[in-house]
C-alpha cells in the first residue's frame, strides 16, 4: 500500500481521542498498511470496526467497507462524519440513494474526500458501481461480519460467498476480514473462499469476564422474567424472541407490569423501528423485546441483562447476542430458558431444508442443546466451541457462571473416557458423534448396517448407560481436548495427541466429568407447582379471616351464598399478593375484571388497611399481570349463547371437547360475567331437577362439585352438575 505512518497512537488521538490502542488492534493496522492481508477474530465490543476506520482515514484513495446490516453503516457513517470538520469523509452506497445522492458520493470520491465507502454486497454487483469503483484508488477491501461467507455461520449469506471474484475486478489491494464469532470450521472456510490462505491471522480471546451465564428451564417465563427485570429496575436490557408474534405479545406483558419495554422486529414499518432503537439508546426505554433483527450494530455500553426466552439456532448467535451486555466492562448478565421442546420444533423447521442445510442446522442446535443441558463450567463450554482453552478452576471468570455458582457432583469417568477413545481409534477415526454413541448403546442407523458396525467387538459396549451419558462423556472429552472435531468434515472425531497419550500409557490421572442436567420440564414444572403450593400454604391466616367475615357479610346483603362473591382459592390468592386497590384484585385467581368491580373495592379497602396496621412489605412481582388472549373464546362463547346456540355446536365451532367448552364457561361466570344457558338447560333438563338444584345451591355453603354430585349424582352426570352450577352463578351471582 506503500503508505507511510509515524505513531498510530498519535493518528489515533488526532482521529478518536484515545491514547492507547486495545488488545491487538495497533499491529492489526500496522500490518494492514503494510500492503498484508489480515485476518481479525475479535469479539463484540472489541474494537474491531477502529481496526479499518483508522487505516482507511491515514490512507491514500477508498477504502471499500462490505457490510451486511444497512442500520449498522449509517450508524458508522454518521459517527465517522461526526470526527471529521470535513463533510463525506464517509458514504454509504445502496439502493435507497436517489440520483442526485448518488452523483455527490461518486463526486467526494474522486476529489479524494471520501475515505470510507460502506456497500452491501448486493450493491457491489452493480455494473453501474463497478464501473466507476474501477477507475479510482482503492486504499484496501475491509470484510466485516465476514462469518456471513460461511454456511457454517450462524447468519450465512449467499451473496457473501462471490465477494472474492468481485474484489478481484475491482482492485488488487489488501483485504481484511473481520469477524466476532467465528468457530475454527467457519475461519477456515472464510479464508479459503476469500483467497486468503496467506492472511495475517489476529485472534483476541473471546472471554468476556464480566458476563455471568445462566440456563434456566421455561417454567413460568413471563412471570420469572419480570420478577429478573423487577430487581433491576431502570437498567437497560434486551429480551430475545424468535418470532415476531412473541415479541409483539411479551413486549405487552413487559408493559401492563409497569417495565418501560418496546418491540423491535423486522415487520415493523423502519419509522417505528428506528423510533424504538433510538429511544432504547437515549434512555427513553429501559427494555427492548427483539428478534435477532435487532442488535448487530448497536453500540450502547451499559446493557446490563440479555435475556433469551427462546433458545437460539447456534452458539454463536448465543456468544453474538450474549456479547451485547457490559461492553463497558460493568455488569452483564446473560439469562437463557430452556425447553426440549423448544428444539424440536426448531428441528421440524429444519426437516423442511435442503439436505445440506438441514446436516449442518442439526449440528449448530446439538452444539445448543449441549450448552444448555451442561453442567460444566458454560465459560469453558462456549470457549471452547471458538477453539479457545480455558481453566475452569482459575481462568477469568471462572466463578460467573450458574454452574460455578452451584456446582454439580463430579463423577469419576476415566474407564469410560478410555473405551470411547479406543472405539474412535478402532474404527479409524471416520464416524462423528451420533454414529459412536449408536454402536457405543447398540442401536442400528444407517450409518452403523452401512458399515456393519453392528458386528463389531465394541457394538452395545455402553448399552447399560444412557445415551445422554455417552453424550456428556464425549462432549466433555472433546473440551478437555482428548477427542477433536475434524475441521474438513465437521462433527468426524478424530484423537488429539492428549487422547493417544492416554491410551499409550494409561496414566494416573482421573477424568471426571459432571452429569449432565436433565431437562424433564414436567418432572420440573411439578417441582414448580408443589414450591408454589407451599409458598401459598404460608398465607396469612388473620386476613383470610377478616376476608371471609367480610365475604359472609357482603353474601348476606346480597342475599347470596358466600361462594358467589369470591371462591375460597381467591381469598387465600388476595393473602399472598395483598392487593389494594381494584386493578390489583383483578389479578387475583378466579376474579377477572367483572368481580373486581363489583365487590372488590372493599375488600381492596380491608387488605390496605390492614397492610398499613401491620407493616406489611407487599411483594409486588407476585402480582403478574396478563394481557388479554386474543385467542380467548369468551367473547364467541357469550356471543354464541346469547343467539342461543347448541353447547355441542359452540364446543364444534371451536374444536372444543365438552369438558374444555365448561371450563372457558366456568372461567367466565366466576369472573362476574353472566352467560345466559336457560335455553339449553330448559330443552334438556327436568325442571323438577333444577328447581331442587337452584334450591340447594342457594342454601350451601359450599360450590364444590364434592357435595353438589353427593346430592345430585344419582340423577345427574357430572357435565351435567356443572352446566347447573354455571347456571346458578351466572344467575344469582353476576
Amino acid at each position: 500500500m506503500n503508505t507511510s505512518y509515524t505513531d498510530l497512537s498519535t493518528e489515533l488521538k488526532k482521529y478518536f481521542g484515545f491514547s492507547t490502542f486495545k488488545g491487538h488492534q495497533e499491529r492489526i493496522i500496522q500490518t494492514l498498511l503494510q500492503g498484508n492481508d489480515v485476518f481479525v477474530l475479535m469479539p463484540t465490543g472489541g474494537g474491531k470496526s477502529l481496526c479499518y476506520q483508522l487505516p482507511a482515514l491515514m490512507s491514500e484513495g477508498t477504502a471499500i467497507v462490505v457490510s451486511p446490516l444497512i442500520a449498522l453503516m449509517k450508524n458508522q457513517v454518521d459517527a465517522i462524519n461526526g470526527l471529521s470538520p470535513v463533510e463525506g469523509v464517509a458514504h454509504v452506497l445502496n439502493s435507497s440513494l436517489n440520483k442526485s445522492q448518488t452523483k455527490q458520493v461518486f463526486d467526494d470520491i474522486r476529489s479524494g474526500v471520501t475515505k470510507l465507502l460502506y456497500v452491501a454486497p448486493e450493491s457491489l454487483i452493480k455494473e453501474e458501481y463497478l464501473e466507476f469503483l474501477r477507475k479510482v484508488k482503492i486504499s484496501f477491501v475491509a470484510i466485516d461480519e465476514a462469518h456471513c461467507i460461511s454456511e457454517w455461520g450462524h447468519d450465512f449469506r449467499p451473496e457473501y460467498r462471490n465477494l472474492k471474484s468481485i474484489i478481484d475486478k475491482i482492485a488488487d489491494v489488501p483485504v481484511i476480514a473481520l469477524t466476532a464469532t467465528a468457530t475454527p470450521k467457519v475461519q477456515d472456510d472464510i479464508q479459503k473462499t476469500l483467497g486468503m490462505a496467506g492472511a495475517v491471522v489476529f485472534k483476541e480471546s473471546f472471554n468476556r469476564p464480566n458476563l455471568f451465564y445462566e440456563v434456566r428451564p421455561k417454567i413460568n417465563i413471563d412471570r420469572e422474567i419480570v420478577k429478573f427485570i423487577n430487581t433491576r429496575r431502570g437498567k437497560s436490557g434486551i429480551v430475545y424472541c424468535l418470532s415476531r408474534r412473541k415479541v409483539e405479545e411479551f413486549a405487552q406483558v413487559l408493559q401492563v407490569n409497569g417495565i418501560n419495554a418496546l418491540p423491535y422486529h423486522a415487520g415493523l414499518d423502519q419509522k417505528t423501528r428506528v423510533a424504538n432503537q433510538d429511544k432504547f439508546l437515549m434512555e427513553e426505554a429501559d427494555v427492548i423485546v427483539a428478534t435477532i433483527a435487532f442488535g448487530m450494530g448497536i453500540d450502547k455500553p451499559d446493557v446490563r441483562f440479555v435475556i433469551h426466552y427462546d433458545i437460539p439456532k447456534s452458539l454463536e448467535s448465543y456468544y453474538q447476542e450474549t456479547g451485547r451486555a457490559g461492553r463497558d466492562g460493568g455488569e452483564g448478565y446473560c439469562l437463557a430458558f430452556y425447553d426440549p421442546k423448544d428444539i424440536e420444533k426448531l428441528e421440524k423447521f429444519l426437516a423442511q431444508k435442503p439436505v445440506s442445510e438441514r446436516e449442518i442446522g442439526l449440528q449448530l442446535l446439538n452444539e445448543v442443546v449441549g450448552y444448555a443441558e451442561t453442567s460444566m463450567s458454560r465459560r469453558q463450554y462456549i470457549l471452547h466451541y471458538f477453539g479457545e482453552q480455558f481453566d475452569p478452576k482459575s481462568g477469568s471468570g471462572a466463578e460467573m457462571c450458574d454452574n460455578a455458582t452451584n456446582p454439580p457432583a463430579l463423577k469419576d469417568a476415566t474407564r469410560e473416557l478410555k473405551q470411547v477413545l479406543q472405539l474412535v481409534k478402532d474404527l479409524e477415526e471416520k464416524f462423528k458423534t451420533k454414529d459412536l454413541i449408536s454402536v457405543i448403546v447398540g442401536k442400528e442407523n444407517p450409518v452403523t448396517k452401512s458399515y456393519r458396525l453392528e458386528t463389531s467387538k465394541h457394538f452395545a459396549f455402553g448399552s447399560g448407560e444412557s445415551e445422554n451419558f455417552w453424550k456428556t462423556i464425549i462432549r466433555q472429552a472433546t473440551v478437555q481436548n482428548y477427542l477433536q472435531k475434524d475441521i474438513e468434515t465437521y462433527g468426524v472425531l478424530k484423537l488429539t495427541a492428549k487422547g493417544q497419550a492416554l491410551l499409550a500409557n494409561p496414566s494416573e490421572s482421573k477424568f471426571l466429568v459432571a452429569e449432565d442436567r436433565q431437562y424433564d420440564l414436567e418432572q420440573a414444572k411439578a417441582q414448580f407447582e408443589k414450591s408454589q403450593t407451599q409458598a401459598g400454604s404460608a398465607m396469612d391466616s388473620a386476613l383470610y379471616a377478616q376476608l371471609e367475615a367480610l365475604r359472609k357479610a357482603v353474601a348476606k346483603r346480597q342475599g347470596v351464598p358466600p361462594y358467589t362473591i369470591f371462591m375460597d382459592p381467591s381469598l387465600e390468592d388476595m393473602t399472598v399478593q395483598y392487593p389494594t386497590t381494584v386493578e390489583e384484585m383483578a389479578n387475583v385467581y378466579g376474579v377477572g375484571d367483572g368481580k373486581a368491580k363489583r365487590y372488590g373495592q372493599e375488600f381492596a379497602n380491608l387488605i390496605k388497611e390492614y397492610v398499613a396496621e401491620n407493616n406489611i412489605e407487599r411483594t409486588q412481582d407476585m402480582v403478574m399481570k396478563t394481557v388479554a388472549n386474543k385467542s380467548s373464546h369468551k367473547v364467541f362463547i357469550i356471543q354464541s349463547t346469547d343467539k342461543k346456540i347448541d353447547l355441542e355446536d359452540i364446543a364444534k365451532a371451536k374444536n372444543l371437547s365438552m369438558d374444555d367448552l365448561l371450563k372457558e364457561m366456568e372461567r367466565i361466570v366466576y369472573q362476574g360475567t353472566k352467560l345466559n344457558i336457560n335455553y339449553y338447560i330448559d330443552e334438556n333438563f327436568d325442571e323438577d331437577i333444577v328447581a331442587d338444584f337452584m334450591d340447594f345451591m342457594g342454601e350451601s355453603e359450599s360450590d364444590s362439585m364434592k357435595v353438589l354430585l353427593a346430592e345430585f349424582g344419582d340423577d345427574l352426570s357430572d357435565e351435567e352438575v356443572r352446566m347447573l352450577r354455571i347456571k346458578f352463578i351466572s344467575d344469582v351471582a353476576n
